[in-house]
């Protein structure tokens, strides 16, 4: 697996700036109450300065934090141990570091059913805290990602290319758009790092050709593409895998499950945190890329609130800077956003280049 970090691993490194976004992320995102339980999940690849700093922070402002670490396991979705399911099954708030994530394992599922307030922030390490988190406006990135899903509930018709040579269309049938990236307030509903919209549009119209040229994640043996891969989509299925050797690696992988609902796409979603600027290979980070898109494949969560299904995994593909036309009319190009409302937006937001 590869991590394109460039920080440094010191315990010092960003100390103060991370104790800043620790305790940002805490209250004002997780909403933690004095008396909670707040419950940080971290595997042996988490960086231990983020996980220390958020139960600080949580300790602090009056919650009781739970720290639990167990071996890391690559991929996502696994069942954890035993101890860890029953801490988050337990938890008013559940933050997870892991970079073997929970997501969509029947542990998350009871959390869930049990009304955790759940942050998935896998591979989330002292520099993409302070800079995805601490140093953003956070309600600012919250209005940002509103506006965007204003748009997207008013379109019907999404086409979405790029240089690589992406050219797919599909009908938002006015499905449900998802805010994944706001705040921590309602029981049971996971939310993301901020800086993400997500839906699915009726999935039988979904047609066309998609050229990753970013970020495909899992499976662990790809992470920063090189080489692009173009998927072959028709009605919502993956038809075809073309490319070089990463084709072949991410082929075979989801030929391996032996499941054909490893084939069918879950979501689509937008990035905008002005915080993260280029692809590093960590999946929470590049889906959150300013004026990326991503199409997830297999299972498809209720949170979607779309057709709902369950695969053996899920698998995210980033591309960083596609153009995307609504109706017709062009929402972003080449990554840059010039729907005049999504750029006034921008503005507000002090991003470089608006």
């Amino acid at each position: 697996m590869e991590f394109a970090l460039g920080t440094e691993g010191l315990r010092e490194y960003l100390s103060f700036e991370v104790a800043g976004a620790a305790r940002k992320l805490v209250e004002q995102v997780a909403l933690a109450k004095p008396g909670e339980t707040v419950a940080v999940t971290a595997d042996t690849s988490s960086d231990p300065r983020v996980v220390e700093a958020t139960a600080a922070a949580a300790h602090a402002a009056g919650a009781v934090p739970v720290i639990v670490w167990y071996p890391t396991r690559l991929g996502g979705g696994h069942e954890p141990p035993r101890p860890v399911a029953a801490a988050i099954a337990s938890a008013d708030v559940w933050i997870e570091y892991a970079v073997g994530y929970l997501l969509y394992s029947n542990a998350y599922h009871t959390a869930m059913q049990q009304g955790a307030r759940y942050i998935c922030l896998s591979g989330v390490d002292a520099d993409l805290l302070v800079r995805s988190v601490g140093q953003v406006d956070y309600p600012g990135v919250i209005a940002l990602g509103e506006t965007l899903l204003a748009l997207m509930g008013k379109a019907r018709i999404v086409r979405l290319t790029n240089s690589a040579g992406t050219d797919l269309s599909a009908d938002n049938g006015g499905r449900f758009i998802r805010h994944s990236g706001k705040l921590a307030d309602t029981p049971g509903e996971p939310i993301m790092l901020g800086g993400q919209i997500s839906w699915c549009p009726l999935e039988g119209t979904i047609n066309g050709h998609v050229v990753v040229d970013g970020t495909i994640w899992p499976p662990a043996d790809v992470g920063l593409v090189r080489s692009p891969v173009t998927l072959t989509i028709e009605s919502g299925i993956v038809r075809g895998v073309d490319g070089g050797s990463e084709a072949r690696t991410y082929e075979r992988w989801l030929a391996a499950f032996g499941d054909p609902n490893m084939y069918r796409v879950a979501h689509y979603s937008l990035g905008f945190n002005p915080g993260v600027r280029r692809p590093t290979g960590r999946i929470v980070e590049d889906e959150r890329m300013f004026g990326c898109f991503t199409m997830g494949i297999g299972t498809q969560g209720a949170q979607m609130k779309a057709t709902v299904w369950k695969a053996a995994a899920h698998t995210d593909c980033v591309l960083p800077a596609p153009t995307i036309h609504l109706d017709g009319e062009p929402l972003q190009v080449d990554g840059r956003y010039v729907h005049p409302d999504v750029a006034s937006a921008c503005r507000a937001l002090r991003v470089s280049g608006y």
